[in-house]
């Protein structure tokens, strides 16, 4: 697999984990046209490959995303003719959406590990994430309304994220909310108190994504994301045939073998890449208990007998 070659974005793959980092900090990481459609790029080049199983968003510099630039946007077309403003507007801002929806969708669970101005179209980022560990003192907003402009692409993603009625107030007001306020509003799932916790609660997340079988993780990830957009017999149709489809798959067969030798599947690995040892923790706390070695307590009764 080959990765594209990114000016606002650095790359490093490690083994499973693709590590995204947004690099533009003379601007606090605001995305402009080139930034999205390297990000675009990367979940195109990844979107068949299950070898990588988890994608890390961050941010440089000590802030996520301070949302979108315009004085970045692309002012001309693919063939080089000036664009007229309103579809320069137009397109610079629907290039955001298609950015979202490949990120909301990829098959890869994306992890946002955010810190300072996590803004517009970095909230938006933030909700078609995954999973999001923030820093308790990173700060949320969605500050269009207060600029004239709407959060337009982001609004799909946000109210499913955290719900109509709060995406409202955020929205509406502008309001900017701390770590913990995100964590209540379910934008964020972790909290760490400085870089060292960030760490460690990412390094914990990603422990339990090496335990999922990538392809399983896959299908779950789609099959939720149709809830609410299908027919709910058509859904449960469909959920029908994922479920047959994986257990009778590769994955599906190696499951029931690891669970029935009470080992871990073929795909659980630890972060160096080996194996991880076969704990109750790690079996889901299907071992069964160890009969308990009575020998001493045996031989202290016999002594009395």
């Amino acid at each position: 697999m080959n990765l594209p070659s990114c000016e606002t974005l650095l790359l490093s793959l490690d083994g499973c984990l693709l590590s995204l980092t947004l690099n533009r900090p003379q601007r606090r990481n605001a995305m402009n046209s080139r930034m999205v459609e390297e990000i675009i790029a990367v979940f195109n080049a990844i979107e068949d490959e299950r070898a990588i199983r988890a994608v890390i968003l961050r941010g440089s510099a000590g802030h996520f995303c301070a949302g979108g630039d315009i004085a970045g946007m692309n002012t001309t077309a693919k063939d080089g003719s000036a664009l007229d403003p309103k579809r320069a507007s137009w397109e610079f801002n629907r290039s955001f959406g298609r950015m979202l929806s490949l990120v909301n969708h990829a098959p890869q669970v994306v992890i946002a590990v955010v810190e300072g101005a996590v803004m517009g179209g970095g909230f938006g980022l933030v909700c078609a994430s995954d999973v999001a560990i923030a820093k308790h003192d990173a700060r949320f907003a969605l500050p269009e309304t207060g600029l004239g402009i709407a959060p337009a692409q982001i609004a799909p993603f946000v109210v499913t994220r955290i719900g109509l009625t709060q995406a409202r107030r955020l929205a509406l007001l502008g309001e900017k909310i701390d770590g913990s306020s995100a964590r209540e509003l379910g934008l964020v799932h972790f909290l760490a108190e400085d870089e060292q916790a960030l760490q460690t609660q990412l390094a914990d997340v990603l422990g339990k994504v090496r335990r999922c079988a990538p392809g399983a993780n896959a299908m779950t990830k789609q099959l939720l994301l149709k809830v609410g957009q299908m027919e709910l017999e058509a859904l449960l149709d469909h959920a029908a045939d994922c479920f047959t489809e994986s257990i009778c798959g590769a994955e599906g067969q190696e499951g029931t073998r690891a669970f029935i030798d009470k080992r871990l599947p073929s795909w659980a690995t630890s972060a160096d890449g080996h194996a991880q040892d076969a704990t109750e923790d790690n079996l889901g706390g299907h071992l069964e208990d160890k009969p308990k070695d009575n020998s001493e307590d045996n031989a202290g009764k016999n002594a009395h007998e």
